[in-house]
């Protein structure tokens, strides 16, 4: 059985989606959008969104859920207590995300990233935020011996770089390039951020860190 054809207010999304991805934000209008859509009103965008912004975060709207609840199932499944475990149910729905056809989700979050638009991020709701923070936490506590501020930096390295391996592969696929099987990108892409996760803070590290503590280095984060 085939599935329902998407909902114009769907259509859009996964057309700016897609155009936002190849072009940035800058480099689309609500009209190309539109026209990309299939939608012969050239208002049709402007009527269901308003604004780019607000077309930016409805991608978010249309995409998280669904990550999120697929993240919830695996902590369900393996209840994860290692580390290795934490980072496979927080990075393993962002990189099946990829392996959809036709996604452009991740170059797109990549994007934004890249563009400095924080902006968007933080103006997702506490709901969709949640995951991310569990994560964080989660990990944290695992890594007791890495002192603050370079644990909640090297974590945000990892959640970071898993988004980058992702972006890259999705793009990839799309243009045809060749990529490892999946099982194979998974299980490497895990040994490498756990390994980040893991590597103990070098003295040269503690000592350059104990130096912006008291003021001689760059401000801390």
């Amino acid at each position: 059985m085939s599935l329902p054809a998407p909902s114009s207010k769907a259509q859009i999304i996964l057309a700016a989606e897609r155009l936002f991805a190849r072009h940035g934000i800058e480099g689309v209008s609500l009209r190309q959008i539109g026209a990309e859509a299939g939608n012969g009103n050239k208002s049709a965008v402007q009527y269901h969104f308003g604004t780019k912004d607000s077309l930016l975060q409805a991608i978010f709207e249309y995409r998280l859920p669904g990550l999120y609840e697929r993240r919830r199932i695996l902590v369900a499944q393996h209840r994860p207590h290692d580390l290795r475990a934490w980072v496979l149910c927080y990075v393993l729905p962002i990189l099946e995300q990829g392996e959809q056809k036709g996604s452009h989700y991740l170059t797109f979050v990549n994007m934004l990233r890249h563009h400095g638009r924080r902006d968007v991020f933080e103006r997702l709701s506490d709901e969709f935020r949640a995951s991310t923070r569990e994560f964080y936490e989660q990990v944290a506590a695992l890594l007791p011996d890495i002192p603050e501020p370079l644990r909640a930096h090297r974590i945000s390295q990892a959640v970071a770089f898993g988004v980058d391996s992702a972006s890259n592969r999705e793009h990839a696929q799309v243009v045809g390039y060749p990529v490892l099987p999946f099982a194979v990108h998974v299980a490497d892409l895990l040994d490498g951020l756990v390994g980040f996760l893991q590597a103990p803070a070098s003295p040269v590290a503690r000592a350059v860190l104990d130096e912006a503590s008291e003021g001689d280095g760059p401000p801390l984060l």
